[in-house]
């Protein structure tokens, strides 16, 4: 049924051209059967339209009015009665009108009355179930129109909640990547290295430029590179003999987009839990290549590995999260071992460079 709601919808030019199109073509059926006892057929014709518009006429007005109605009354309804009762009036005003001065009334004559007889019962019939045909197609398009906006709606509460999700993972990275940063600083001043005010001093101007980047909650790959670079030279001025590391990128990548801290995620975990450890230290082997059409960035670690580095960090997990909120199931983090030692993390996810990615797709 048509709610009460479609009073309040405006009527535009275009959908009224629609019903008189329908209407005039749905009249013109109509006379066909007719015309083979009409003395004249263009006089049926001009009459079916005349009621053709009629009826259109009836139906769009009861369509917005009364505005209100009583609760029993369906506006369907009214707009198949309306149709239905103009039907029989636009034909008798079409007879009377059509009765000169001096000519017996149509009714006292047996031809014209059968005329009038046909032309009203014909558009009885094809006005109430054109009418209804209409206010079903009506319901159907209102059907689809509402569900359409249902799922545009649902979609866009699904991603403002994504979006806070990435905002909350956000939030923890930061922290996250600023304490362990700090804790490293504090383990020179702790041993009294006279290295400790230069690594301090580096570390000011690279948080300086690598907050504002944590916020953005998306980074490119060459963001992520410069962020890897300032991140390692930091970790080798404090301890320059046991941290050896290489950077290799394809330079098509660099405007690729990942979530931020992507790459400086596992290059930190690498320092944290496998060269740190180690006494000997190790070396760090940073790729990013293209293949196909994702892209994958793999750091290699000589550390300690997973028997005496242990179970990966939160940071691991949040990264873990942070690429499931933003590439969905297309992303993919892996870790392995390697031989004799060290630790094998790969990160693999598309290569898309065209939208930003503070939140997931949808």
């Amino acid at each position: 049924m048509i709610t009460e709601s479609n009073a309040d919808q405006p009527l535009g030019a275009r959908m009224l051209l629609r019903r008189v199109a329908v209407a005039m073509a749905v009249a013109m059926v109509a006379s066909i059967p007719l015309s083979f006892v009409w003395k004249s057929p263009m006089t049926l014709v001009f009459r079916a339209a005349i009621l053709a518009l009629m009826g259109v006429l009836m139906f769009s007005l009861l369509e917005r009015w009364p505005r209100r109605l009583p609760r029993p009354v369906g506006r369907w309804a009214l707009q198949v009665g309306g149709v239905a009762l103009v039907m029989p009036l636009a034909t008798l005003a079409i007879y009377l009108a059509s009765t000169g001065s001096g000519t017996p009334p149509f009714w006292t004559v047996h031809e014209r009355l059968s005329g009038f007889m046909l032309l009203t019962m014909a558009g009885l019939l094809a006005g109430s179930w054109t009418a209804l045909v209409a206010l079903i197609r009506q319901k159907d398009a209102l059907a689809r129109h509402q569900a359409l906006a249902f799922d545009l709606e649902r979609s866009e509460l699904a991603r403002q909640a994504l979006d806070a999700r990435m905002k909350l993972m956000q939030a923890q990275v930061a922290p996250h990547f600023l304490f362990n940063t700090l804790a490293n600083v504090q383990a020179l001043v702790d041993i009294g290295s006279p290295q400790a005010p230069a690594v301090l001093r580096s570390l000011t101007a690279y948080l300086r430029a690598a907050i504002p980047q944590l916020d953005e909650g998306c980074n490119t790959l060459g963001q992520e590179v410069r962020l890897v670079e300032a991140y390692l030279k930091l970790m080798h001025m404090r301890m320059p003999d046991r941290l050896r590391y290489s950077l290799q990128v394809d330079e098509s990548l660099v405007n690729v987009r990942c979530p931020a801290t992507t790459v400086l995620t596992l290059v930190e975990n690498a320092v944290r839990h496998g060269i740190d450890p180690s006494e000997e230290g190790g070396a760090i082997d940073i790729s990013i290549e293209r293949r196909g059409t994702r892209c994958l960035a793999r750091v290699n670690d000589t550390g300690v590995g997973f028997v005496h580095a242990g179970p990966p960090g939160t940071g691991l997990a949040g990264l873990r999260e942070r690429l499931a909120l933003t590439f969905g199931g297309d992303a993919q983090l892996r870790l392995a071992a390697r031989e004799p030692h060290g630790v094998c993390a790969e990160v693999e996810f598309p290569a898309l460079e065209s939208e930003p990615c503070t939140t997931p797709p949808h």
